[in-house]
């Protein structure tokens, strides 16, 4: 194998690795924003699991994070708790990042 064909091999895996680990990210992320809701909506743990499966579910519809930020913000208005849209971002925002940490940290 030439050195070309390694470094091409070398960067496709690094970029699968990339990807799954951002999905997991992702994933995590939709877990712990729909643990932090379910405190506010005061749901008891059945209803946590379930709702955590939901806002998982959520993210498959379309490329991007719009289709879990409309559920979640739907959510909130249908239970009367009042979010911002920069406020949900931002929370998004930061769980992703924390998800990120830990799925890096996990290796």
């Amino acid at each position: 194998m030439s050195g070309f064909d390694e470094l091409k091999n070398n960067n496709e895996r690094k970029f699968v690795l990339e990807a799954q680990q951002e999905f997991k990210a992702e994933a995590r992320r939709n877990k712990h924003l729909a643990l932090w809701a379910a405190d506010l909506f005061k749901f008891d743990d059945v209803k946590t699991k379930a709702y955590i499966l939901e806002v998982i579910t959520s993210d498959m519809e379309e490329a991007g994070d719009d289709d879990v930020f409309r559920k979640m913000k739907a959510d909130f208005e249908s239970r009367g708790v009042e979010m911002s849209d920069v406020a949900l971002r931002e929370k998004m925002n930061e769980f992703l990042e924390q998800a990120r940490e830990e799925v890096f940290k996990e290796g």
